[in-house]
């Protein structure tokens, strides 16, 4: 199998998640989606788009430099992290069974690209643009600052460090897919997790902004937490790689957040009905 062959697999499982995301919603909601919205929203955060565009072609270009670099200035913390953890992901995956290893490693896949993507649709299409303006600011943060933890510091991840205690699952269980993580991916670039930080991202987001889809953050609350334990439980992360994505999370929510109400503005829309209080952290990350 072939690295398009690999990627149409993807898109299409992907795009059937869309469109049947896109129905429950409105079902859920009782909306119409406007057009008018999608022209107002692009227009709206056309740079800050830009941005991000520039940062993931950045990322993907500067990927080979980067590792070389790394290796020249940055830290190598592998042996610190398993100084904490010890055999903690050894341990997870104590509980591996067919089961779990087919559900994460699609979760892996499947279901992190579908929690990245699906958001920027669904907020395009809402008639309010600060939760799509936080959505791409949030990104570009986890990958800016992603693309700068990766240069500061080599980790190996623990099936790469204790090949003997922790399996590849995701590789033993779909070893074809190798041929699209190989091509994001490098061995010495897992602290952050940013598997884990993005989806964290995308729950956080659904959270502050629930009124502009309220069954959505159900969604996003188990997808996100399944790609964090996912992310272990194959053996590609550490515990510690997790906890620093959770914490990349919530700074990149904060500020994107800041950054779209200050352009967009901070009150509640018109259709933002839903003030429900709520207390603790997720009310930091709701209106």
């Amino acid at each position: 199998m072939s690295l398009f062959t690999v990627l149409t697999d993807v898109v299409a499982v992907v795009l059937v998640l869309h469109l049947l995301s896109l129905g429950a919603v409105r079902r859920l909601t009782g909306r119409k989606f406007r057009r008018g919205s999608l022209r107002e929203n692009v227009r709206a955060v056309g740079p800050t788009a830009v941005v991000l565009g520039v940062l993931l072609l950045a990322n993907g270009a500067v990927r080979d430099v980067g590792v070389e670099l790394s290796w020249l200035i940055g830290v190598n913390i592998t042996g610190a992290i398993h100084a904490v953890e010890g055999t903690f992901v050894a341990d997870l995956q104590s509980i591996a069974s067919p089961e779990l290893t087919a559900y994460f490693s699609f979760v892996y896949v499947f279901g992190y690209v579908f929690l990245l993507t699906f958001p920027i649709v669904l907020y395009a299409l809402h008639d309010d643009a600060r939760p799509l303006a936080a959505t791409l600011v949030a990104y570009a943060l986890n990958y800016g600052i992603g693309l700068v933890c990766y240069v500061l510091f080599v980790a190996y991840g623990p099936r790469n460090f204790m090949p003997g205690a922790v399996e590849s699952l995701l590789f033993t269980n779909w070893p074809e897919v190798q041929h699209l993580t190989s091509q994001v991916n490098e061995n010495t670039n897992v602290f952050p997790s940013l598997h884990t930080s993005l989806s964290v991202t995308v729950a956080l987001l659904a959270a502050r902004y629930r009124s502009a889809a309220p069954g959505w953050l159900p969604i996003a609350t188990v997808g996100a937490t399944s790609v964090a334990v996912a992310t272990m439980y194959l053996g590609i992360h550490w515990l510690t790689d997790v906890l620093a994505g959770i914490v990349l999370a919530v700074f990149s929510v904060a500020v994107g957040a800041r950054v779209a109400e200050g352009r967009h503005g901070d009150e509640p829309s018109a259709t933002e009905t839903d003030r429900r209080p709520a207390g603790g952290v997720i009310e930091q990350f709701r209106r």
